[in-house]
């Protein structure tokens, strides 16, 4: 029985009386039973019982008991040995099943009695209604006698036994006792009429066959069992998938059901609401129609509708040949530090008050559109000539020079503008778009703040540039770049202190490539982050080099360009630590070159890096100063090393005193600043000695080396500037020296 429930005291109580009551019948029994029959085989009639009996047992379901095949022992106790055998038989049969289910004792101890009660009394009752307990007096009585005295014993057995247990049962689950007994004992009955018609059938075996038919009958009663046992299980099995296919059929034709149910109150809500869609889809018509070939920001014809009303003036001009029309392409000028300054909100105005004024620009004919961002198309429908979309281009340009007043604050910006026309010949909307967009980025090489026609040439040049692009990513994929060095002059001493890394591209076919051609298609396309950092950790590694060879190389620096490509990377600063770990050059060694104009686009952002690469120990230059538009009160926020002046000043130090001030007030602020001065394109003798007189610690120049492969540096280095220091009063000799390192 389980013991998984809390039981009430009546539960104990009873079992306990039932304990105490087969203890005593069973001892009552024995005291008064007839040993004359008892003989050897008794003991191993008890060893079956514990071994086999309770081992062999049916389970019954829900509750923790089983019926086991030591009823049919039991049975044979009873007929062969009489009561007192058979009630000993019992309680150590029921003792073995109780450990089988229980370890607690008064559990045991219930099983094992109520087995010996259930026995004395069906033993009582044999006696009152045959007038004998012992097989042989009820079999010399007659067969039929017999098979019902045998029918009476299972039957008094088994009413006897499930009552006492269903009893225990119904107290601890406080049920009836009916109903427990109905419920979970109703079935077994069969067990018990087996068990005692094996028993009968065993008796009469050893009464011809003698003990041997006990050892033959013992593992057919097992089997007997465990059939049973497997066809209870099967039964029960099989009404449980019928009962499970029940429910699921139950549960499918119940989901059916409430499925075709919500189909109909869902038809019925469409059919309710069908006529108020139909209305609402007629007056948003329009409105859907407008937001799929219109910009949100601007209103304006986005470039699907404008590729359409492009469509339709193609087919037109295709009709009637003296009709042109043109097409301008207009980017915005520097509008993404606009953005990045000031916000995108801030943008957004400047970009709605930016269509606005063009729209004030255009006749009623005309159609202005916006692609996205900050690129504007204008459509010019009906011109007489080129003469009239340079008039409208014109008439942009001149009026972007007064400022957008936005939010109380004033802009100004200046655009890039790129006119195809319809006499080139164009069956596609987006061929024409193509060649005005190669305008406009043309009008932006050539400065921004401009117009550009489109023409033949310029088609020629924007096919030799995607030539160029697409050679330049095979480039990257095949290695086809190389380094050049040129030296940095100490102008102190006249020795070399450096050199800067320069990049070069070996072409298969158009052999070396200087970086001015092909540079800013890297910007454009990103490449030039590969390449730079290409470049950085192979001339780290060959400096390096070099200053292995002798102590009087130990200190050479390395000048290496950052782009704004490279600047803008999150992980720059990883780059640059990995190239110095791998190359094994020391920091204060590298100088990394950012030219004036990339700073100051984003002055707070530059000066943040700026910061975290001199923690590495590298030192950092501004190039190209005095090109940009940088501001003094930023300029000193820059943890800057050297300033470069520009070639541009530097060319024309000796025209005028003027250019001369100029380069003095450099170095003079550069120098208070606390910055190393470094002047590029020196080319004379007397540029070397003006800026060796104004205080210039460095140059560097065809003066002194054009920028040569690496192959060629240990010859520089073993010549070495010294003699040139040693000519300055002899201006042939120093030119001569010139032009010998030339041809190095």
């Amino acid at each position: 029985m389980s013991s998984g429930k809390k039981q009430t005291p009546l539960t104990g109580l009873y079992m306990w009386f039932i304990i105490v009551a087969g203890a005593t019948t069973s001892a009552f029994a024995f005291t008064n039973a007839s040993l004359a029959k008892v003989d050897l085989y008794l003991p191993l009639l008890i060893a079956a019982t514990v071994v086999l009996g309770s081992r062999v047992a049916i389970r019954i379901p829900r509750i923790n008991t089983n019926v086991t095949v030591d009823d049919t022992f039991i049975f044979l106790a009873l007929l062969l040995y009489g009561s007192g055998a058979g009630a000993v038989v019992g309680m150590i049969g029921g003792i073995a099943a109780g450990l089988r289910i229980s370890k607690r004792p008064r559990t045991v101890l219930f099983a094992g009695a109520s087995l010996a009660c259930a026995l004395s009394i069906t033993a009582l009752g044999l006696r009152l209604a045959f007038g004998s307990e012992i097989a042989d007096e009820i079999f010399k009585q007659g067969w039929s006698t017999a098979v019902v005295a045998v029918c009476f014993m299972g039957l008094l057995q088994y009413v006897t036994h499930t009552s006492l247990v269903a009893t225990a049962n119904a107290l601890k689950d406080n049920q009836s006792i009916w109903h427990m007994w109905n419920q979970n004992f109703l079935w077994i009955s069969l067990t018990y009429f087996s068990g005692a018609a094996a028993a009968a059938v065993i008796v009469l075996g050893l009464r011809t066959a003698g003990f041997s038919a006990l050892l033959i009958a013992i593992p057919i009663i097992a089997i007997v069992y465990l059939s049973y046992d497997r066809y209870l299980r099967e039964v029960k099995t099989s009404a449980r998938q019928a009962e499970l296919a029940e429910r699921e059929r139950a549960e499918s034709e119940r989901d059916r059901a409430e499925q075709a149910e919500r189909h109909v109150r869902e038809l019925n809500n469409y059919i309710a609401e069908q006529e108020r869609i139909s209305r609402a889809l007629e007056e948003t018509k329009d409105h859907f129609r407008h937001a799929a070939f219109h910009d949100s920001l601007t209103g304006l014809p986005n470039r699907a509708l404008f590729s359409e009303l492009l469509t339709a003036e193609i087919e037109s001009a295709r009709l009637n040949r003296e009709r042109l029309f043109g097409v301008l392409f207009i980017d915005l000028d520097r509008f993404k530090n606009i953005n990045d300054s000031l916000g995108h909100s801030y943008g957004d105005l400047l970009l709605v008050a930016f269509a606005e004024r063009l729209e004030r620009l255009l006749r009623p004919v005309d159609t202005l559109a916006r692609f996205g961002g900050d690129e504007f198309a204008i459509l010019l429908s009906g011109i007489t000539g080129p003469q009239d979309a340079v008039r409208v281009a014109t008439r942009i340009l001149d009026d972007l020079t007064l400022p957008f007043n936005l939010e109380k604050s004033s802009a100004f910006t200046s655009a890039s503008i790129g006119i195809a026309l319809s006499s080139t010949g164009y069956d596609r909307p987006e061929d024409i778009l193509r060649d005005a967009d190669t305008a406009m980025y043309r009008a932006k090489e050539n400065g921004k703040g401009r117009y550009e026609l489109f023409d033949k040439d310029m088609h020629a040049k924007a096919v030799s540039r995607l030539r160029l692009e697409r050679d330049l990513r095979e480039a990257v994929d095949k290695d086809q770049f190389c380094v050049h060095y040129q030296p940095i002059v100490n102008l102190g001493n006249g020795k070399i202190s450096g050199f800067e890394a320069l990049v070069r591209w070996n072409h298969p076919v158009d052999g070396l490539i200087q970086p001015y051609k092909f540079i800013p298609v890297a910007e454009e396309t990103g490449l030039i982050v590969q390449i730079g950092q290409w470049v950085l950790e192979e001339a780290c590694r060959t400096v390096k080099q070099w200053q292995q060879t002798s102590a009087a190389n130990r200190d050479l620096s390395l000048s290496v360009n950052l782009s704004a490509r490279q600047v803008a990377q999150p992980d720059l600063l990883e780059q640059v630590k990995a190239a110095l770990i791998n190359s094994g050059f020391e920091p204060r060694c590298l100088k990394l070159e950012i030219t004036e104009t990339v700073v100051m686009e984003n002055a707070e952002a530059a000066i943040n890096m700026f910061k975290r690469l001199r923690a590495l120990g590298v030192q950092l230059s501004i190039d190209d100063f005095g090109t940009g538009y940088s501001s003094l009160s930023y300029l000193h926020r820059f943890p800057l090393n050297h300033l470069k002046i520009d070639r541009a000043f530097i060319s024309r130090m000796t025209e005028t005193n003027d250019n001369a001030e100029i380069v003095k007030t450099i170095v003079s602020l550069a120098h208070n600043l606390g910055m190393e001065v470094i002047a590029e394109g020196v080319e004379t003798v007397d540029q070397w000695q003006k800026l060796r007189a104004l205080g210039c610690q460095y140059a560097q120049g065809y003066l002194f080396s054009r920028p040569v492969p690496s192959d060629k540096v240990m010859e520089l280095l073993a010549a070495d500037a010294m003699y040139l220091e040693s000519s300055l009063g002899d201006k042939n000799t120093a030119e001569r020296m010139v032009v010998s390192s030339y041809q190095m």
